[in-house]
């Protein structure tokens, strides 16, 4: 996969965070997820959309915090039960990409934690080469907040210097980074924020990636759709497939790679689903074959 075969095009998703419904409705998001029908019905419906599409994507990717219950309460083992039995149904085709949120490993993730995070997921930081196109999977908890595991953290920017390095190596066409915590939402000097990534953190990373020629960078965890430039990396942010936080609809992104860009566009459910993806994106597949 190391080599450019021509367009294609895969599924962003975050957040489907089962429990987060009825704990927003009635204010009570620590102990109020007791109940998650609502987003079982929307992660199938996500699942449903995906199957139908044709051409079929390369992969889904989820953009982090898959369930509500932080590590270590109550209802979280039931989320991720139910989650799993939805995600089964994916076509056998379509490979699923985990990306770990703040809810899936704790806002200030432990060794354990992330252990546990990936006998249920799979890593927590990784690449694969996709077309000639290299994609990095990365862990934001370790820049929200390493204060327990200081040494993952820097075993993981360890790792990413290295994936940069092997990509400048390999000439790939494209760079692009999956993370559930956005750099920024909309201003790369925007003020810290609960849904971004702290200021100083933010610049290092931002300047690492546009030195390394990233393309752009799909996040999830803020329940809206966001995004913005740095020096030409694009910040794309999604909004849930679970609860919406403002008023977008629940939805997927369809991201497309041709040789010279990366073009998207979010999709609510029901659009995705009855109508599948709009002429202006098929024909940008369609070229170059």
């Amino acid at each position: 996969e190391y080599q450019w075969k021509g367009p294609f095009y895969f599924i962003q998703g975050a957040d489907p965070q089962f429990g987060l419904m009825k704990a927003w409705t009635n204010g009570d998001t620590v102990n109020g997820d007791d109940e998650w029908g609502e987003e079982i019905k929307l992660a199938e419906q996500a699942v449903q959309a995906v199957n139908k599409l044709n051409p079929k994507p390369k992969f889904f990717v989820l953009c982090g915090d898959l369930v509500h219950g932080m590590p270590g309460t109550k209802w979280r083992n039931n989320q991720l039960q139910d989650l799993k039995d939805v995600l089964k149904n994916t076509d056998q085709d379509i490979p699923l990409v985990f990306v770990s949120g703040n809810h899936d490993l704790g806002n200030t993730p432990t060794r354990e934690t992330i252990d546990d995070y990936c006998k249920n997921w799979g890593d927590d930081y990784f690449s694969f080469w996709v077309g000639g196109v290299f994609f990095l999977v990365l862990n934001s908890q370790l820049y929200y907040d390493s204060s327990k595991c200081p040494e993952l953290r820097h075993a993981q920017d360890a790792w990413l210097d290295e994936q940069l390095a092997e990509a400048a190596n390999q000439k790939c066409k494209h760079i692009i980074v999956f993370q559930h915590i956005p750099l920024f939402l909309s201003k790369p000097d925007e003020d810290d924020d609960y849904f971004n990534l702290d200021k100083v953190v933010r610049q290092e990373i931002m300047e690492k990636f546009h030195k390394a020629g990233i393309k752009a960078v799909f996040a999830g965890h803020y329940h809206r759709n966001a995004g913005g430039s740095y020096k030409g990396l694009e910040m794309v942010v999604s909004s849930a497939i679970g609860c919406q936080l403002g008023h977008d609809t629940h939805g997927l992104r369809v991201v497309v790679v041709t040789e010279e860009k990366v073009v998207h566009k979010y999709y609510s459910l029901n659009e995705l689903g009855s109508q599948g993806i709009e002429k202006e994106l098929l024909d940008l597949l369609a070229k170059q074959k």
